[in-house]
């Protein structure tokens, strides 16, 4: 499932990161904690890879 924003791209890259070890869990806040305790790897590698062209900065909730 692709990300639908910009942030949650963000988010999803910044959690994948901590998977993996190159930056520290504890560094993480609010949405990238969240995906960073519920979704695996291959899971946030693919919110991450997402191009973010054309996507808006933030989902709306409507």
């Amino acid at each position: 499932m692709p990300a639908k924003s910009k942030a949650q791209q963000k988010a999803a890259g910044a959690a994948l990161s901590a998977k993996r070890g190159e930056t520290k869990v504890s560094d993480l806040e609010g949405p990238a904690r969240d995906m960073y305790d519920s979704m695996s790897e291959d899971q946030l590698e693919d919110f991450a890879s997402t191009d973010r062209k054309n996507k808006p900065e933030h989902n709306s909730k409507s």
